[in-house]
């Protein structure tokens, strides 16, 4: 499982990696470029999965499952 994901933001497109947390959802992140507060999208569980490059590590290891 990769816990490094590369957040994107909508607003101002900054890119920032981070490392997601291994057994939670994150649904706020502040963006580092224009200060913004990202939420997820309608459908995800966090911002991750709505702005990262991997979904958050629930849903990888979900999917694993499958």
């Amino acid at each position: 499982m990769n816990r490094l994901s590369t957040l994107t933001c909508p607003a101002c497109g900054h890119v920032e990696s981070e490392v997601m947390p291994d057994d939670a959802c994150q649904y706020f992140y502040d963006c580092k470029g224009c200060g913004a507060v990202l939420k997820p999208l309608p459908g995800d569980c966090c911002v991750f999965c709505s702005f990262g490059s991997l979904p958050c590590p629930p849903v990888q290891a979900a999917r694993g499952a499958c």
